[in-house]
């Protein structure tokens, strides 16, 4: 192998698929670079809802949130989004859930109420196949806030099931670019909060964290939000939280969703500066 090894270096040169100096070579090893231009092109179909009273033409900038689904509502029918969540509650006519008492109808109405009047609210569609992609996602993003009256200071991310590890993903590694988020039946990786935290800390330190799971969860179980939670609390995320509904199991987004204490939580968090 000792042999061999400057061979193929020989080889690497003479082909051109490579450029190393001979003098770099050592310990059998030699550094190489690979480089290759390609063209990519990304997006989503999304649902877009603009707030009471809000109005292109004047000053005021309103807060918002940012909602990712679960692996059931991907494909190429946007309106699939609507199915849970705040895009459901905001529309025209929300049909009550099986047993709704008359208390959480008046909850789950309050919260459709403060959803409308407070926020923009992006609902993007994850295609069928596919997973909740950072980068696009962030795209989005810029994409909304240039063409909409966004509060940068006061932009809000959450998601369900896989939107719920999509919401801890982006969540944990650009924490800057939200006030606070809140995921629901998900999990996530330690090595988000380890680079988060490694490049974004004041920004990850400081962001609001309200997490929901559902304690007989047999799909995502509960463990997979506290092991996130854990993580955070250890990193120095102070405000922080984790909900759990003991008899709840994987749905533990409706109540979550229905609830008017979550929007109120989220409009008290706000961002000095974005920078990241």
């Amino acid at each position: 192998m000792r042999k061999l090894f400057p061979l193929i270096l020989a080889a690497l040169l003479i082909c051109g698929s490579a450029t190393v100096r001979a003098g770099d070579i050592k310990d059998n090893q030699g550094p190489l670079s690979f480089k290759q231009t390609f063209t990519k092109t990304v997006g989503y179909e999304y649902l877009l809802f603009l707030p009471k009273g809000y109005d292109p033409k004047a000053e005021k900038k309103w807060p918002l949130l940012l909602f990712l689904h679960g692996s059931g509502e991907r494909g190429s029918d946007v309106w699939a989004v609507a199915m849970h969540g705040p895009p459901k509650l905001l529309k025209t006519v929300v049909p009550p859930a099986k047993g709704e008492t008359d208390e959480a109808r008046q909850q789950r109405e309050a919260a459709s109420k403060l959803l409308a009047e407070n926020f923009i609210v992006v609902s993007p569609q994850c295609p069928s196949g596919a997973r909740w992609d950072n980068d696009t996602l962030l795209l989005l993003l810029d994409h909304i806030t240039a063409a909409h009256k966004v509060d940068t200071g006061r932009v809000y991310l959450t998601g369900l099931s896989m939107g719920g590890f999509g919401a801890w993903s982006l969540g944990c590694r650009f924490p800057g670019r939200f006030a606070a988020i809140v995921p629901i039946c998900g999990g996530g990786e330690r090595i988000d909060v380890l680079i988060g935290s490694r490049e974004h800390r004041a920004a990850l330190q400081s962001l609001g964290v309200w997490a929901f799971h559902g304690g007989k969860d047999g799909t995502v179980p509960p463990e997979e939000s506290q092991r996130m939670v854990d993580t955070l609390k250890k990193a120095g995320v102070k405000d922080i939280q984790l909900t759990v509904y003991p008899e709840a199991g994987h749905d533990s987004w409706s109540a979550s969703y229905a609830n008017p204490k979550l929007y109120e939580w989220l409009l008290e968090h706000r961002r000095a500066s974005v920078a990241e």
